[in-house]
């Protein structure tokens, strides 16, 4: 259960200063002259509770927001994938850290009974016992129904919850209304609690208004953190997984308006994990040029599919998990650009250079595709590791083809004829040694002249590594 009170915030140097919560606006600026002053928004309060809503979903679907700035969560299902209750607190921490926000984190048995202790000033209870005693020890006052007859119970000796619930229940009923005892049966699990749980948008789109007009990247990675870690709630609230994430930054509105600017965050494998997007949008921000200041931000996701369960193999594959080799291709994308990374993508051709295709790793390849166009048998195919984007034409002394020394053939020749439908190719591959023990993969293109005789000419089609 997480609570943030509806106070008024104040900094370390203003309560130095003497200010205490509920002072008039005199009496703060007598006791800080340069004290700045700001008005409550009780609408940017329900947002800001609504985007802790929205994260604390990727720890749980059952999420209520309660009375006085109150969330409550149902987080029994989750202590064990989150390795118990203290690593779970950690967790929630974290992420209100990552999204600007303090708050009380209470657990218990009970709905109302961490909102109880919230109120009261936080703690941990695992059992309804304990919970029962740390219960009786809090203000009677913590109840909210029973603030209105706080001068009655004051003038009775009731001070704590312990005594409010030795008072006799008929009279206390009809003096203080059902509600006072509901919430003591709810808090003290005698009684069933129901909540409205959140249900949140079937599309998913966060803003930030920014204090300023920010120049500094850092700065906006930032604001773009508090975002992301609404993004993961949703995703895990809807059991999905973003491919395509956008950030929009907006610039001058009004008469000097500018459109906003945006920055794409392609992923080669979908996640939902904040960890991850922030990095790779790390990255991206590193090598950002802002057109102009940045005065806001906004969120979407563009792309989406369905979330993939963890990978649970007993022996996991040496040299890092398939998720971490996507990772690294990411990494690279994002700090190299897409098209300086790509990956293979066979074509059904016998000439090497028709065969040899590649494409961008946003592309997606099926295993299943790639394997219709590769030959059964692969082990009788010797191929370089370097294949030249042109064959280079290769010098001929003493008959042999030369290439910064003679050329000695150790393997082949592997004869190819294709593309009888577009540019013939009548080719002999050799694997070809220099003098260094260098090896070269050459052929010998067969062309007949008018007379009928062959003139065989040499090429430098790729290296080996």
């Amino acid at each position: 259960m997480l609570e943030q009170e509806r106070v008024l915030a104040m900094s370390r140097a203003a309560r130095a200063a003497g200010i205490k919560p509920h002072m008039r606006r005199g009496g703060v600026l007598m006791l800080a002259p340069d004290a700045q002053i700001h008005d409550r928004s009780v609408e940017g309060e329900d947002r800001a509770m609504q985007a802790v809503a929205l994260a604390l979903l990727q720890y749980t679907p059952l999420v209520a927001v309660a009375e006085e700035c109150t969330l409550l969560c149902d987080v029994g299902a989750s202590l064990t994938l989150f390795k118990g209750v203290r690593a779970l607190c950690r967790r929630v921490r974290a992420d209100l850290r990552g999204l600007g926000f303090s708050a009380r984190i209470s657990c218990a048995p009970t709905a109302r009974g961490a909102w109880m202790l919230a109120r009261s000033g936080g703690g941990r209870v695992v059992k309804m016992e304990t919970m029962g005693r740390r219960l009786n020890a809090l203000p009677a006052l913590v109840v909210p129904a029973a603030r209105p007859y706080s001068a009655w119970l004051e003038g009775i000796g009731c001070e704590t919850v312990a005594q409010l619930r030795r008072l006799p229940r008929p009279g206390l009923q009809r003096r203080c209304g059902r509600p006072l005892l509901d919430t003591l049966d709810a808090a003290f699990g005698t009684a069933s609690e129901f909540f409205e749980w959140i249900e949140p948008a079937g599309t998913f789109e966060a803003k930030m208004e920014l204090f300023g007009r920010i120049e500094n990247t850092d700065l906006l990675l930032t604001g773009a953190q508090r975002l992301v870690i609404q993004l993961a709630g949703w995703l895990c609230s809807k059991y999905l997984a973003a491919e395509r994430v956008t950030v929009f930054l907006e610039h001058e509105r009004g008469r000097v308006a500018r459109p906003a600017s945006s920055v794409e965050i392609v992923l080669a494998e979908p996640t939902y994990e904040v960890d991850h997007i922030m990095r790779l949008m790390k990255e991206r921000f590193s090598t950002l040029d802002l057109i102009a200041p940045v005065i806001g931000l906004v969120l979407e996701v563009s792309q989406l599919r369905p979330m993939n369960a963890p990978n649970a193999d007993l022996f996991p594959d040496p040299g890092g998990s398939p998720e971490d080799q996507v990772r690294m291709l990411e990494i690279l994308v994002s700090r190299l650009g897409a098209e300086w990374v790509r990956r293979p993508k066979p074509v059904a051709d016998h000439r090497p250079e028709i065969a040899n295709g590649w494409t961008t790793v946003q592309e997606k390849v099926r295993e299943a595709d790639v394997a219709k166009q590769l030959p059964d048998d692969l082990t009788g195919l010797l191929r370089p590791t370097w294949l030249l984007a042109k064959p280079i034409a290769l010098l001929m002394r003493d008959e042999r083809p030369f290439y910064s020394s003679p050329l000695r053939m150790v393997q082949g020749p592997e004869r190819i004829e294709a593309a009888w439908w577009d540019t013939t190719a009548a080719r002999d591959y050799f694997v070809a040694q220099g003098q260094s023990h260098e090896l070269y993969y050459v052929f010998r293109e067969r062309v007949t002249n008018a007379h009928g005789e062959s003139e065989p000419r040499w090429f430098l089609h790729g290296l080996f590594g």
